[in-house]
């Protein structure tokens, strides 16, 4: 297949074809894909066929649509092209695939994986390959998969290593970090290229006459709604929570009630709870989190989407087994005013007024039969009662045929999408058979459909990047961009401030683009070599913990009822990455129910049910069937980690400060399966 490029194309991928690593910046459908595929086969034509390419994204639905869309039709004559994400059964055998195939396209994780496994069939190393392209690449900063691999790669860099990749990065906003100052948005770009390690940054100078016209903006509105006048149903759930505050008798919680400040200090106010083992503290903390979620939903959708929520998580507080003083408060609390509540909901006049602004909007948009658009909204739980509200609307139902567009992770919360499913919604929304997608941030980045020509941000507050990938997914022609805020909201604020940040960035990138080869150089090793110092430090620090922390001086306790249930000496680790207990005693302290359906298979094991302490239900992780022998699996924020000095709670298990041996499956099976062994010995 013949691969034209535009003129402003072959203008950024020169230095590329030079064998430099690079960092292309166009804008989204600027063909940014097209040019990674160009280098890809000319790269792979001066090699002789011999080299290796992998494509890094950071979402797995643009495994497919890289593989179908570009590569595989560009590549498929000369060239073995293969993709591979969670539910491929090439994942488990990675190594075996990148020595089987000229180009490997990826979740970033995966490859990340690999690069840290020690089992042969999974296991590379950077050498492997020639030519590594990240799709995305602004994600390269900080604790982002991206920016684990390009340590890697900068580590290797400056100990000499021989035979590492050629990069090439693609991005249509590097962002700026917040910034609000030319230096501090300078400094972002910088970083960023020296997390590239890249040579230069490469945009259309010459050809950008080509470019504006090749990749039309749309038109942008501000979609201003008033004010809710009245709010009865809001108010309600407020006055709840102030009863709350009052038995939980604690200074003045900071931040509006329904705001992100708020949920940020009742989530401080749970780990707390949780260190303290102040039970009443921490499960007050949870409920005041679920009516401040509430008011989030009431804000964003309708009333009877916030109730809804509400009473699942109430049906599942009176399941409890055991309920102390502070549960039977909380239950009451709820008890007496849910009537009141389900009559407000019931209320069109107390009703969302963004969601009558929303209407009149689809109804503008979609009277032509060729539309199609995406909502983009903050939650998953929100875009489920979004598409219900679209469904039920008799107005929208005769011109709209809308699907939900969400994360595939597992959430606790709302049912994830598995992989299958995202693929056929991105299908029958590209064939036309769905023209709305309402979706979560999934959706922002890489999906591309030239034939839509709708984007609306609902209520949304996010940074420049959000804004710039949301804004390019609008690929049509005479298309339009809607921003829906109230009127003075903190929606519209942001929105200026990231139009502000663009115009930052933008200048940030020139200054950097023109910085004289020496200095700027210069700047990038001094911004590496600090970023391998930091590293370094902090693993020496963590590792010191670890070895002043025996492994018995670590218990586990349940985050909710406070009971010391484990050691750190009955902890392994399974694939690098499983938590289990192997100690038989600990049968004693939980339940296991239910089957937990995961979104894609394992090689060696497969999920069973819920695990989750036997005292209070707080839940704890999952049974793992490993190789046909169940055993928990621990999710450590489950947990308060009790160390010689300090209780804590922990978001990950590797940043834990103590020392965890490796599982012995053979060792495991005589301990706990002993009739297995009897007639050997």
């Amino acid at each position: 297949m013949q691969i034209d490029l535009r003129d402003y194309q072959w203008e950024v991928v020169q230095p590329a074809l030079e064998g430099k690593n690079i960092i292309i910046w166009l804008p989204t459908g600027g063909g940014k894909t097209r040019a990674a595929v160009f280098v890809t086969r000319c790269h792979l034509e001066t090699r002789g066929g011999k080299g290796k390419v992998v494509v890094l994204v950071n979402k797995v639905p643009l495994v497919n649509q890289h593989f179908e869309n570009e590569f595989k039709p560009a590549l498929k004559h000369a060239y073995k092209v293969v993709p591979i994400s969670g539910d491929s059964e090439l994942k488990e055998r990675f190594a075996i695939a990148v020595q089987d195939n000229h180009v490997i396209i990826c979740t970033a994780q995966i490859l990340q994986n690999a690069l840290n496994s020690t089992e042969e069939e999974k296991h590379v190393d950077l050498t492997e390959f020639s030519l590594l392209i990240i799709d995305e690449c602004h994600h390269t900063q900080k604790n982002g998969v991206y920016n684990k691999i390009m340590c890697q790669y900068i580590e290797k860099k400056h100990q000499h290593k021989k035979g590492l990749p050629q990069i090439l990065g693609l991005t249509a906003s590097p962002g700026t970090d917040g910034a609000n100052t030319f230096e501090h948005a300078k400094k972002h770009i910088l970083q960023i290229c020296a997390n590239m390690d890249a040579a230069l940054i490469t945009s259309s100078k010459d050809c950008i006459k080509e470019l504006e016209d090749t990749v039309p903006q749309p038109v942008k509105s501000y979609d201003i709604t008033e004010e809710r006048k009245r709010d009865p149903f809001g108010d309600t759930i407020k006055m709840m929570m102030r009863t709350i505050h009052s038995h939980l008798d604690e200074p003045s919680i900071p931040g509006n009630l329904g705001s992100q400040i708020y949920e940020q200090a009742v989530v401080e106010l749970e780990k707390e709870g949780a260190i303290t083992s102040n039970r009443k503290k921490r499960n007050c903390a949870l409920h005041l989190r679920k009516y401040n979620d509430a008011l989030l939903i009431n804000d964003t959708v309708r009333m009877i989407d916030a109730l809804k929520y509400l009473e699942e998580f109430y049906i599942v507080e009176r399941t409890k087994d055991v309920l102390d003083q502070t549960d039977r408060f909380l239950l009451r609390v709820f008890n007496e005013q849910k009537e009141e509540l389900r009559l407000l909901s019931s209320q069109k006049v107390y009703e969302n007024p963004k969601l009558n602004t929303l209407e009149k909007i689809l109804l503008r948009r979609f009277r032509f039969s060729n539309s199609r658009g995406i909502i983009f909204t903050k939650t998953r739980q929100s875009t489920h009662a979004m598409l219900g509200w679209i469904k039920n609307c008799q107005s929208l139902a005769s011109k709209i045929k809308a699907e939900s567009l969400t994360g595939a992770g597992v959430n606790r919360q709302t049912k994830h999408m598995t992989q299958q499913e995202q693929h056929n919604v991105i299908q029958n929304f590209r064939n036309g058979i769905i023209n709305l997608l309402v979706a979560t941030s999934v959706a922002e980045e890489g999906l591309d459909i030239k034939e839509c020509n709708i984007v609306i941000r609902y209520g949304l507050i996010t940074n420049e990047i959000a804004m710039v990938q949301a804004r390019g997914r609008a690929r049509a022609e005479n298309s339009t961009y809607s921003v829906v805020a109230v009127q003075g909201g903190r929606e519209i604020s942001r929105e200026f401030a990231n139009e502000y940040r663009e115009d930052l960035m933008k200048c940030a990138i020139e200054v950097v683009q023109k910085m004289p080869q020496n200095e700027y150089l210069l700047k990038i090793r001094e911004l590496q070599m600090e970023a391998i110092v930091s590293r370094r430090v902090k693993e020496q620090k963590h590792n010191t913990a670890r070895m002043e922390n025996l492994t018995q001086d670590v218990r586990f306790c349940c985050r909710d009822c406070n009971e010391a249930v484990c050691h750190a000496s009955d902890i392994r680790i399974i694939e690098g990455m499983h938590h289990v207990n192997v100690n038989p005693n600990f049968r004693i302290y939980y339940n296991v129910c239910g089957k937990i359906n995961l979104p894609r298979r394992f090689e060696d094991w497969e999920p069973g049910g819920s695990v989750s302490c036997r005292k209070c239900g707080q839940p704890w992780g999952m049974e793992m069937i490993y190789k046909s022998v169940p055993i928990p699996s621990l999710c450590i924020k489950n947990f308060v980690v009790e160390l010689p000095n300090e209780r804590r709670i922990f978001k990950q298990w590797k940043s834990v400060p103590c020392q965890i041996e490796e599982f012995n499956y053979i060792e495991f099976c005589e301990a706990n399966l002993p009739d297995l062994f009897a007639d050997s010995l």
